[in-house]
C-alpha cells in the first residue's frame, strides 16, 4: 500500500485543480473585460488568484491577447489616423499659443513687481534708517568700551594671580625652613 495515497487519485486532483484555476483565470479575464479595466497578464493573475505563469500558458494567453486587441486595436482606419494627426496638430497650435500667452503675463508681471520694488524702495524714510544707524553705532560703542573693560579686568586678575602666586611659592619657602630648623633643634 503506497503510504501517500493512490497516484492515479492524486493526478485526478491535480488535473481538476489545473481545470479549476484556468477556468477562474478565464473568469477573471471576462470580468476585467466588462469592466473595462486594463488587460495585463498580471492583471488575470491578480484577480483569479493564480500565477502569473498560468497566464502565459497555453490555452488561457491567446485569450488574453485577444482581449487586449479588442481593448487596443492596433491598425486603426486611414481617416482615423487622419483625423488623429489633424487633432494633434490643432492641439499643439493651442499649446504653442497658451505658451506665448503664459509668457507675455509672465513678463508683464515681472515688470510690475520691479516697478513696485523700485516705489517701496523709493519712499522709504531715509531719517529712519539714519537713526538706525546712529543707533547701532552706539550700541557698537558701548560694546567696544565694556570689550576694553573686561580686557582691562581681565589684566588685573592675571597680575594679581601672578602676585599671588609668588607671595604662595615665598611662603612655602618660609615654611619648609622653619620645619627644617624646628627638625634640627630637637
Amino acid at each position: 500500500m503506497n503510504p501517500h495515497g493512490n497516484p492515479h487519485t492524486l493526478a485526478q486532483a491535480r488535473r481538476r485543480a489545473s481545470l479549476d484555476k484556468r477556468q477562474r483565470a478565464l473568469t477573471a479575464l471576462t470580468t476585467l473585460e466588462q469592466q473595462g479595466k486594463k488587460i495585463t497578464h498580471t492583471a488575470v493573475a491578480r484577480t483569479a488568484g493564480v500565477s502569473t505563469w498560468l497566464t502565459y500558458t497555453e490555452g488561457i494567453r491567446e485569450h488574453i491577447e485577444a482581449a487586449q486587441q479588442r481593448q487596443h486595436p492596433t491598425t486603426p482606419s486611414p481617416a482615423h489616423t487622419r483625423s488623429t494627426a489633424a487633432a494633434l496638430r490643432t492641439e499643439l497650435e493651442l499649446a504653442r499659443q497658451e505658451i506665448r500667452t503664459l509668457r507675455e503675463d509672465r513678463d508683464r508681471m515681472r515688470q510690475a513687481i520691479q516697478h513696485q520694488l523700485g516705489q517701496q524702495l523709493d519712499a522709504l524714510d531715509t531719517r529712519h534708517l539714519t537713526a538706525r544707524v546712529d543707533e547701532l553705532t552706539r550700541t557698537n560703542q558701548r560694546l567696544e568700551d565694556s570689550l576694553q573693560q573686561a580686557t582691562d579686568d581681565n589684566h588685573q586678575l592675571h597680575a594679581r594671580v601672578r602676585s599671588l602666586e609668588t607671595d604662595l611659592a615665598a611662603a612655602r619657602t618660609s615654611l619648609r625652613r622653619m620645619i627644617r630648623e624646628e627638625n634640627t633643634n630637637r
